[in-house]
């Protein structure tokens, strides 16, 4: 078998990571999702928070899953409840991730907006 001297003498391209998150449904980039008018996730309407801190170096952060918003809405309260919190977080894959234990101060919060809110996990 013959080495290859150049990279452009290689056939065919094994990965790559400049494609990004895809969406499920219209499997387009998350950017350039058509669907995103629709809820992000199919949760039942029960916000569930819980504090976990697995897999996150020994770091804590509450999470908040099961609220059937849109893309846009969800983005609006993950500000609204980092907000309130005075801490960072973030918004992965339809789930509110907000740094540190706020799990007591993010039900209230949550009930007082309006949701069904309910502690999860231990």
């Amino acid at each position: 078998m013959k080495k290859a001297s150049s990279f452009s003498a290689l056939s065919g391209l094994v990965y790559s990571t400049d494609s990004g998150r895809h969406c499920p449904e219209c499997e387009q980039p998350q950017a350039d999702c058509v669907c995103t008018a629709g809820p992000l996730n199919s949760g039942d309407g029960i916000a569930r928070v819980r504090r976990e801190s697995k897999g996150r170096g020994g770091k804590t952060v509450t999470t908040i899953q099961g609220l059937c918003l849109t893309a846009d809405e969800l983005k609006t309260l993950t500000a609204a409840l980092k907000k309130r919190c005075g801490c960072g977080g973030s918004l992965k894959d339809g789930v509110i991730e907000i740094q540190g234990d706020q799990v007591e101060l993010l039900l209230g919060e949550l009930r007082q907006r309006g949701f069904t809110a309910k502690k999860s996990g231990g």
